[in-house]
């Protein structure tokens, strides 16, 4: 689905009850990031419908899943690179690239 968020026509009204004093600290939470509170809810929606899901995940352990997702990833790449390079003459040396590209170390 692609709807932007930020110029779709509002229309339609939400509203949720929270305890005034979390909501006094979100707000000024979301302050010191140049946000208001409609405001982070919005990129909260535009993030879900972009995700397809919550953009955040929601376990008893997110850091831990999240460092091994991180890890995970990590690893495909550098295994990518590595089946990128067929063999060691794909290699640039440091002084072919900085005579090639004219990169400076």
């Amino acid at each position: 689905m692609n709807i932007n968020v930020a110029n779709a026509p509002k229309t339609s009204t939400f509203q949720a009850r929270i305890n005034p004093e979390v909501k006094k600290v979100v707000e000024g939470i979301l302050s010191d990031c140049g946000l208001t509170l409609t405001e982070a809810f919005n990129a909260f929606l535009q993030q879900t419908i972009n995700v397809g899901g919550l953009p955040f995940l929601l376990t008893k352990d997110g850091d831990k899943v999240l460092r091994e997702q991180a890890v995970a990833l990590l690893m495909a790449e550098l295994k990518a690179g590595e089946e990128s390079v067929q063999s060691e003459s794909d290699w640039i040396s440091e002084d072919d690239m900085i005579a090639e590209f004219g990169v400076n170390s």
